[in-house]
């Protein structure tokens, strides 16, 4: 049995490490690549067309809530026919997905038409652009939205079986394509409608490909006989699906207004500034995303098959590194973001935020760290129904504060609105995560919590005059040099407060379970309780 256990969270752990690779890969290639196209664009075609490109972007992901998480419940409910090799189950869990999906696909259209007269309400001051111009980009916004449901359904098989690398690589490979084109379209015709266009005929290209690839990959997903799901099954997956349409109500709400409510409010220019910062913030965050959102379906393994104390161990641990990265990311972000944006990139400080609003973007980056942990796990566990009305809340709060806020202090409001929000799950999911999986009161987690921000505050102060310092004039080299300064200070205080923890001796023996080399230094308390090779 202990050969069996260790051969198991191998697998789960080098399963996670191929997702993490391949993960790292793409986001850094569409990271530079990205960020060469948005270079481009913002001196090509302006400010103004940055920020309508932002907030339609945001419209079709508020459109997309029509999915309503039946993604998320279907994911969950493959995991144990996966695991059984039970091929007939999966078939008919794959049909009943596809039938969702395709039904999603002509809902999100049906609506997108809908919108499309209010958008001249939404978009405040769009320079030059005719009504009749921001409906015609907008439908083509609205085509590519729809057409990726054609294929989404296929995914949820390859990331249940621990294998999001392949849908990584695809994403990248299409990304990587689209950009070049839409470059080039840029620099030779300096055109809106072409730059989206183009975009529009990769997309469609890739979802032809991905249909082929999967279809060979999965052979029994094109079989005719696909038996209907039991009435139970059926009703499992309606009920977390129900649970699941006010977790992604109330997300949209929270998480893809602000833009929305920034160009109907202030003006789209400003939008276009916000989106700058929120794009760095998403794709550096990325980086430590990947590592998290590679493992939820190796917790969903964890769930199915450990004890309830093996999974607070393991939580504990996902929680820390968590903690440990999310803070990172934060310190620099408070620092260089806006040197970045204004000294380094554009050179332009009409495109950077004041610094309460780049504070309070930087403090919910760090809090929305927290909850992703608690997110996955949930997932993971298939909780979906016990905080089912929080994200309503949440939302409700967030447009209420942001929109009155946005009227009396600008774009700074509307962060309020969004930070306030989002500490309420903070607060919340912990006390549901540790009583239903864990059976413990969440004590421990809140003390560990104060913990962590005490360190990151302090490091965060303690820097502070040392940027001054070195950053009186931004330059390439002066910023280069900070971000080097900030990684050896806050790494090492974090490693000093932390290194006798049980939650760090396990990381570090994973670390050097990996690395042989590293197998002789002692950092942390030189026993792991629960390791892997339990």
């Amino acid at each position: 049995m202990t050969y069996i256990r260790v051969n198991e969270t191998m697998g789960r752990i080098q399963k996670a490490g191929k997702n993490i690779i391949f993960g790292y890969i793409s986001n850094l290639a569409i990271l530079l690549v990205n960020f060469v196209q948005r270079t481009i664009f913002i001196y090509v075609l302006g400010k103004t067309l940055s920020g309508v490109n932002g907030v339609y972007t945001d419209i079709l992901s508020v459109l997309s809530l029509t999915e309503l998480g039946i993604g998320t419940a279907l994911n969950y409910s493959l995991y144990k026919p996966v695991a059984e090799h039970n091929i007939e189950k999966i078939k008919s869990y794959m049909r009943f997905y596809k039938k969702a999906y395709l039904t999603i696909a002509g809902v999100i259209a049906v609506l997108g038409i809908a919108v499309s007269p209010f958008l001249k309400y939404i978009l405040k001051n769009p320079g030059s652009l005719t009504a009749g111009e921001l409906v015609l980009y907008y439908y083509l916004f609205l085509f590519n939205t729809v057409i990726s449901y054609f294929v989404t359904y296929k995914y949820s098989l390859v990331n249940a079986e621990q294998k999001n690398y392949i849908q990584t690589n695809i994403t990248t490979l299409t990304k990587l394509a689209t950009a070049a084109v839409q470059i080039t379209v840029l620099l030779l015709f300096r055109n809106f409608l072409f730059y989206l266009l183009a975009q529009s005929v990769v997309e469609l290209l890739q979802k032809v490909f991905v249909t082929i690839y999967l279809n060979r990959m999965y052979p029994y997903l094109r079989d005719k006989d696909a038996a209907k799901l039991t009435t139970e099954e059926t009703q499992v997956v309606a009920v977390k699906t129900k649970a699941l349409i006010c977790h992604k109500v109330g997300d949209v709400a929270r998480l893809q207004t602000d833009k929305i409510i920034i160009a109907s409010f202030v003006n789209v220019d400003t939008a276009a500034v916000v989106d700058n910062y929120v794009y760095i913030i998403t794709y550096v965050g990325n980086f430590v995303n990947i590592i998290f959102d590679s493992v939820i379906s190796g917790f969903g393994n964890v769930v199915a098959t450990e004890s309830k104390e093996r999974q607070y161990i393991l939580f504990k641990v996902y929680r820390f590194f968590a903690c440990w990265l999310f803070g990172f990311g934060a310190v620099g972000f408070f620092h260089l973001l806006s040197p970045f944006i204004g000294g380094v990139w554009l050179k332009n400080e009409g495109w950077t935020l004041p610094q309460m609003t780049v504070t309070l973007l930087v403090m919910d980056f760090y809090l929305k760290g927290g909850r992703t942990v608690l997110l996955n796990f949930k997932i993971a566990s298939g909780l979906f129904e016990q905080d089912r009305y929080l994200p309503l809340v949440q939302g409700a709060l967030n447009l209420v504060v942001s929109v009155a806020l946005v009227l009396k202090i600008g774009v700074t409001g509307v962060y309020v609105g969004t930070l306030v929000s989002g500490v309420l799950a903070n607060l919340i999911r912990p006390g549901i995560i540790y009583r239903v999986c864990f059976e413990k009161k969440p004590g421990a987690y809140f003390k560990d919590s104060l913990k962590y921000i005490g360190v990151i505050l302090a490091v965060g102060a303690a820097v502070t005059p040392i940027r001054r310092l070195i950053m009186e004039e931004v330059t390439l080299w002066t910023f280069v040099f900070m971000i080097l300064v900030i990684t050896l200070i806050y790494n090492l205080v974090f490693l000093a407060v932390f290194h006798k923890t049980e939650e760090f001796a396990y990381l570090w023996d994973v670390i050097a379970a990996r690395v042989p080399a590293l197998a002789k230094i002692s950092l942390g308390n030189g026993s792991r309780k629960g390791g892997l090779d339990e």
